[in-house]
């Protein structure tokens, strides 16, 4: 019966499954059921004879809610759900232009290509055109297409401000004839067709707004333009579309998503009162009033609150801890704790900005004994550039390995093709000798491998005497990996691993004694061969903030909490971007359902060297009420770096204004941090770190600093 559907729904669950036929935009807050809300609604829909299966139109963003929304509709209703059209956006369309291929432009049995063959098909266009590589980098033009065709934007509709952005247009233009005439699509190219189908038959368009009487859209803040447009053309004068999203959840502008959709939907649709669920089911008083302090800050959006009938639970606990290492050490201390307390590792999760982070809190896990995984994503030494690094940096140390000159011999690419290599392996094997060895011999004549070979044997001179950071720092800057990776869509956080296995280097000295290269490389190989954990095993969460999005534990640590690392640096210059940092946070925050850690450091380093950070803002944000110191440092000797003055070293800090580490105010660059001192009398100088502008020396007499 229709009524067993809506029993347990709150007031406001209930509003938003039994609303009527118009259109509406659910504000949906964290923990607050959305899915609950979507499936029932569909349900309700079919049950009460308002709609067939076949009438409903169900968007997603994952193929994982989509299987979730299936399972609950089964369970719900006694009819076969797998024809009804539920599905990601890709995949819907992917469905339409299959059934409507010839309308499309597309043979029947279209391939659709991976980001990996796009790329390869982009090469393909630029060797076709004798295009110059170096100045037309294939990554830089796919991402051009790419970001263009999300935009709903065909080449001949590109506005070309310069020469470059004109042949980028053209190369454009002859890629996608080079996919019309071998009847493939990439991803972008599956929504971008369907919407360009909808738009131009006014038949099939009719056709599908008659069919889809209701239309229902999860997670509708992700939405970009493009998708909203196809949403509408979708849509007849008198059907419904049943937006449900939480624009204090937006965090992926990065991928094209508008959050301005939102209020844009409102306009177009005429809604004047939006459904607010605000009660939330996952965490305890505390954490939500945290959460609710920190958003409010944002001045664009549509406003809510959340709130529960769970109680107040536990204060938030905050620490500040003197380095990266002390935080990582505090982290690992309290996680055995909540163990002992009968917690499982797996309802622990550790959250960072940044996946760089993660590799001195899995250092620590490990030397620790405790099992962790790394959700959505690799541990810091199986990722793919650090292997990359790692590779040149055994060969390095000895180029006769032969696993190493494998992966990186034309990586980044330098024209030593799979024949060259196939010939420098048969000549290995048939000589007895290393693949080295048997490229040394036929190098000379070929242009890429004789650079390769170049190259490898300029860093083994260069590093002969350099400590370990400085030889794991100076190869990582010049193999090339870097450059190569400036092109790539998420290559930021790519060079940031890179320049966080400097960190590793000199973190592995300090700790071993040791600034020997195949020790160090013997470490790496240690840390990625062991203590996975396996499928099913309890172990620790890590992973950033955005792959936490729509999970939650009983426990979860939110660390790096500094100005510059979250909020992120680059936030700071982006339109919007400080008020996208803040969405981030309160999704940080909302993951936590019992007990909430936030953590930073005062010293955290940064390509090998100690870099001072500030508090994150977002921790002055919170009502002070709320949360609980547990420790940590505050003024501690231990932040001076070695050599330099700080409040420890004797006979000189009656002298220093300042203790290392402490908070201090310019007049024109703002709030910073002390990070050290040099020279003596009137020609002392002292060092200040600043957020946006990175350090400062000034003569101490004149630096005009007033602390903060």
């Amino acid at each position: 019966m229709p009524q067993d559907l809506l029993t347990g729904l709150n007031p406001e669950q209930l509003r938003a499954v039994t609303w009527g036929r118009g259109s509406a935009l659910v504000l949906a807050g964290a923990g607050s059921g959305k899915t609950r809300v979507l499936t029932t609604r569909i349900a309700w829909l079919i049950q009460t004879g308002q709609v067939s299966p076949m009438g409903v139109l169900a968007v997603t963003f994952t193929n994982k809610a989509a299987r979730e929304m299936f399972t609950r509709l089964s369970a719900m209703l006694p009819i076969n759900t797998r024809g009804m059209w539920i599905g990601t956006f890709h995949g819907l369309c992917n469905r339409l232009l299959r059934a409507h291929h010839r309308d499309a432009g597309l043979p029947q049995l279209f391939q659709i290509l991976d980001a990996q063959d796009q790329l390869s098909a982009v090469k393909r266009v630029l060797k076709a055109l004798n295009v110059d590589t170096e100045k037309y980098e294939p990554r830089k033009l796919q991402a051009f297409i790419n970001a263009n065709k999300e935009a709903g934007l065909r080449a001949n509709q590109i506005e070309a401000y310069d020469p470059y952005t004109r042949r980028l247009i053209e190369y454009y233009a002859a890629y996608d004839a080079q996919c019309n005439r071998e009847g493939v699509v990439d991803f972008a190219e599956l929504l971008l067709r369907s919407f360009e189908l909808l738009s131009r038959n006014a038949m099939l368009r009719e056709h599908y707004q008659e069919r889809f009487r209701h239309i229902l859209v999860d997670e509708f803040q992700d939405t970009s333009r493009l998708q909203y447009d196809w949403l509408k053309l979708l849509r007849a004068p008198s059907n419904a579309i049943f937006a449900v999203g939480d624009d204090d959840q937006s965090i992926y502008a990065f991928r094209g998503a508008n959050v301005a959709n939102m209020a844009l939907f409102q306009k177009d649709m005429g809604i004047s009162e939006v459904i607010k669920l605000t009660q939330n089911y996952r965490s305890y008083g505390t954490i939500l009033d945290a959460a609710n302090a920190v958003i409010s800050h944002n001045a664009n959006r549509l406003g809510k609150d959340l709130w529960t009938d769970a109680g107040r639970g536990e204060p938030i606990r905050h620490y500040e801890a003197a380095t990266d290492l002390d935080e990582a050490r505090f982290v690992v201390e309290e996680i055995q704790e909540l163990k002992r307390e009968g917690m499982a590792y797996a309802d622990i999760a550790v959250l960072y900005r940044s996946n760089a982070q993660s590799r001195v809190i899995e250092h620590a896990l490990f030397s620790a004994g405790i099992p962790y995984r790394v959700y959505g994503g690799l541990r810091f030494f199986e990722r793919a550039e650090i292997r990359h690094a790692l590779a040149y940096l055994r060969l390095t140390a000895n180029p006769e390995d032969d696993n190493a000159f494998l992966r990186v011999v034309n990586f980044p690419a330098r024209g030593v093709g799979a024949r060259t290599v196939e010939a420098i392996d048969a000549a290995a094997r048939a000589g007895g000798v290393s693949l080295w060895a048997a490229a040394c011999a036929q190098g000379a004549g070929k242009k890429g491998l004789a650079a390769f070979i170049q190259l490898i044997g300029q860093l083994r001179q260069e590093t002969r005497d350099m400590n370990l950071a400085e030889q794991v720092e100076h190869v990582v800057a010049r193999c090339g990996l870097i450059e190569y990776y400036r092109g790539e869509r998420d290559g930021e956080d790519r060079i940031e691993n890179l320049n966080e296995l400097t960190n590793a280097a000199s973190a592995f000295a300090a700790e071993a004694e040791s600034q020997d290269l195949a020790d160090f490389l013997a470490h790496a190989a240690l840390e990625a061969g062991e203590h996975e954990a396996q499928a099913g095993q309890d172990a620790v969460q890590l992973m950033t903030v955005h792959a936490a999005k729509g999970l939650e534990f009983m426990a979860v640590f939110i660390t790096g909490l500094e100005e510059a690392l979250f909020p992120h640096e680059n936030s700071l210059t982006e339109l919007d971007g400080l008020e996208e940092e803040r969405r981030l946070m309160y999704v940080a925050i909302t993951r936590a359902r019992k007990r909430l850690y936030l953590t930073h450091a005062a010293q955290r380093m940064l390509h090998g060297q100690p870099r001072y950070g500030l508090p994150s803002r977002f921790l002055q944000e919170l009502p002070a009420e709320l949360v609980q110191s547990v420790g940590g440092w505050r003024g501690s000797s231990d932040l001076a770096p070695a050599g330099a003055a700080g409040p420890g070293a004797p006979g000189r800090a009656a002298a220093l204004p300042y203790p290392v580490g402490a908070r201090v105010q310019h007049p024109r660059y703002g709030e910073g941090v002390v990070a050290g001192y040099q020279g003596q009398g009137a020609e002392a100088e002292v060092r200040v770190s600043f957020p946006r502008i990175g350090d400062k020396w000034f003569i101490l007499e004149y630096a005009r600093l007033t602390p903060c």
